[in-house]
């Protein structure tokens, strides 16, 4: 019987510190690696702008993606049709300064423009084979360690530029409007085909964005039932314990009664 006895509270023991380890465990707030958010949607005219903006406590690398020109998956796993206007991006400063390279270029641009070659965003995204020579119309941007600040991103049709890419200038110097009222107006510089996508629909993302730590759980019924289990465990440990103590205790005054009556 003691064996069976010792044996139950070794396993009484071991179920103890495993209830412990799950009710740890439930409140341990989770970790997120770099976040990517995704924007999609439809330009309402030839000079509709969308404007989102993101802020950096800290120097990050941040990338940027289109993909409604030529479609692709985006970061967040959704299927981007091929067939929307060709856009413009450009990024800009808390102060509302177009972001510039080591060198002074804009980031900003689009297949019209001439510093597209620095910028063409195929792939990941993808190409397309019905505008003459032109494959690509998307728009790639790695911006390395952009420092702490709140930024704005602009996206609208390619031909709806924002003035800040002639002069580095800032985002309240306004757009010039290239469009004539449509979307995508532009034609292939080797065969003059016309830009075979007439759609204002756009699509984005932003990557590299700092992990963020999801807020601690509100304790669920398993929990409670995990809290209700350790303190049963605990009690009949507890039980145990003092049931010991007293048999040892009996023991002992037995032992000594018995001597004294020898005696």
């Amino acid at each position: 019987m003691k064996f069976v006895r010792n044996t139950l509270v070794g396993i009484g023991g071991l179920a103890l510190a495993g209830l412990l380890l799950v009710f740890v465990l439930a409140f341990v707030p989770s970790v997120v690696q770099a976040n990517s958010v995704s924007y999609t949607g439809t330009l309402s005219s030839s000079t509709d702008v969308v404007e989102e903006t993101f802020s950096l406590s800290s120097p990050a690398t941040i990338g940027l993606q289109t993909w409604g020109f030529g479609g692709g998956t985006n970061a967040a796993g959704a299927v981007i049709s091929p067939g929307g206007t060709d856009p413009f991006l450009a990024i800009f400063s808390g102060s509302g300064a177009i972001l510039t390279d080591g060198s002074s270029d804009p980031f900003g641009t689009s297949l019209d423009l001439s510093n597209y070659g620095s910028f063409v965003g195929c792939g990941p995204a993808n190409t397309v084979s019905d505008f003459g020579d032109t494959t690509c119309g998307d728009v790639t941007m790695t911006l390395v360690d952009l420092p702490a600040d709140t930024y704005t991103i602009v996206l609208s049709d390619g031909q709806y530029i924002a003035n800040a890419v002639f002069d580095n200038g800032t985002l309240s110097e306004g757009f010039s409007d290239f469009t004539s009222g449509g979307f995508c107006n532009v034609a292939d510089s080797t065969t003059g085909t016309p830009c075979p996508n007439t759609s204002g629909a756009y699509a984005f993302d932003i990557t590299g964005l700092p992990a963020t730590t999801s807020p601690v759980p509100e304790p669920s019924p398993v929990v409670f039932l995990g809290t209700m289990l350790i303190g049963l465990a605990l009690t009949a440990n507890l039980l145990q314990r003092k049931k010991t103590e007293r048999r040892a205790s009996m023991s002992s005054i037995s032992i000594a009664l018995a001597a004294w009556l020898k005696i």
